[in-house]
């Protein structure tokens, strides 16, 4: 009796040992064909973290200039277009996880803004604008928000004004300087034109889009590399700086070419961000390690985060061109091991070394954009795809 209780008893072990196998299997073939980890998503949730704990001020409704925050330098200046891109950050948090407290941060830093800037999101500066108002416009698509929807239109109305026929047409960069018209002024503002019509069916705001596109080819994009220089006549001279080429300018060329593609179908639009986004490395990057440049702090700061996402954009409407999946992927491994504090997800200028002691907003969020990015990629296979 005792035998045959022994043998059963046997049996059942190898049978619960088998079982556990099995399942063991099954969750290493579960995740060796899984289409995405969670690896990124999990960097990006740490980066979002960060934010909040580091940089968000409970009591104005804003996120602070600088971690850790030091006297009045952490609220002035007033960064308005540092915030506008704190939005986007935050959209894409939003967008990624479904939480509801990244749209309940919207909606304080909505006010915060307003009530920073005397009860209005208009500014002097053009290109700050159309920051404010890409970023209200993703924020009205995840949250439907009316009052986000009315903050981009109203913006944009504005903006529009800032066209006139110095240098041959062009937005102003600001309003008291209205002959000097530059990249940051123009081709965010293809993007939005383009998105509107996109989102609205307004005809008229594919008209600006297309004719703001048109004078930023023609008059700041080198035809042979694709290569996009900052701006004209700022001195007053007539000249185009040609020495002045950041990867921010590159990367909203690329947007406007994608947006315009997006909304018109023409390829030589997308074939025009092909070539801005191919001569990146000629001019960008390093030879030796396809790291992007670091730019500095302050605006600098977020310069590289700016071109992350409109290449986000270029690989969402050609997924099979694998050189900009595996920059942001080089890029973003070199963030994560080199280019953040040992300590927390704090970033620095550079991917590739520590941060400074003090880490700007503008740069946190320039590192974030790149996390959020691969985490999206991560998240619907487009890292794995081959």
């Amino acid at each position: 009796m005792k035998r045959n209780r022994a043998i059963g008893l046997a049996a059942a072990t190898i049978m619960i040992v088998g079982i556990v196998l099995a399942v063991l299997q099954a969750d290493r073939l579960k995740e060796a064909f899984s289409p995405a980890s969670s690896e990124w998503q999990n960097r990006a949730d740490a980066a979002q973290a960060e934010l909040a704990k580091s940089f968000w001020d409970e009591k104005r409704g804003l996120f602070n200039n600088a971690a850790p925050c030091i006297a009045q330098l952490c609220t002035d200046p007033f960064n308005y277009w540092w915030l506008a891109h704190a939005v986007d950050v935050l959209v894409d948090g939003y967008e990624r996880t479904g939480n509801e407290a990244y749209k309940e941060r919207l909606s304080k830093l909505y006010q915060g803004i307003l009530d920073r800037n005397a009860g209005v999101m208009i500014n002097d500066y053009y290109d700050d604008m159309e920051w404010m108002a890409l970023a209200w416009l993703r924020a009205y698509d995840v949250t439907k928000e009316e009052r986000y929807k009315q903050a981009a239109l109203e913006l944009w109305a504005d903006i529009k004004a800032g066209w006139n026929e110095e240098m041959g047409g062009g937005i102003a960069w600001r309003k008291e300087q209205l002959d000097y018209k530059n990249t940051p002024a123009n081709a965010p503002a293809v993007i939005l034109a383009a998105r509107l019509y996109r989102h609205f069916g307004n005809d008229e705001d594919l008209a600006w889009a297309k004719k703001i596109y048109d004078w930023q080819t023609k008059t700041l994009v080198d035809p042979e590399s694709g290569l996009v220089w900052d701006g004209i006549n700022r001195t007053g001279d007539g000249a185009v700086d040609k020495e002045w080429k950041f990867t921010y300018g590159q990367g909203v060329y690329i947007g406007a070419g994608v947006e315009l593609y997006d909304a018109t179908k023409e390829s030589r639009y997308l074939d025009d961000a092909r070539r801005t986004a191919g001569n990146l490395k000629t001019d960008f990057l390093s030879p030796a390690t396809g790291m992007l440049p670091s730019e500095g702090d302050g605006d600098g700061g977020l310069f590289k985060g700016v071109l992350v996402r409109y290449l986000g954009e270029l690989i969402e409407a050609d997924p099979k061109r694998r050189e900009p999946i595996e920059l942001l992927k080089t890029n973003g491994d070199s963030l994560w091991e080199y280019g953040k504090s040992s300590e927390s997800a704090l970033f620095s200028n550079s991917w590739a070394q520590s941060p400074d002691a003090v880490v700007q907003l503008s740069t946190q969020l320039s590192g974030m954009m790149l996390l959020e990015q691969l985490a999206k990629f991560e998240k619907n296979g487009t890292l794995d795809e081959r």
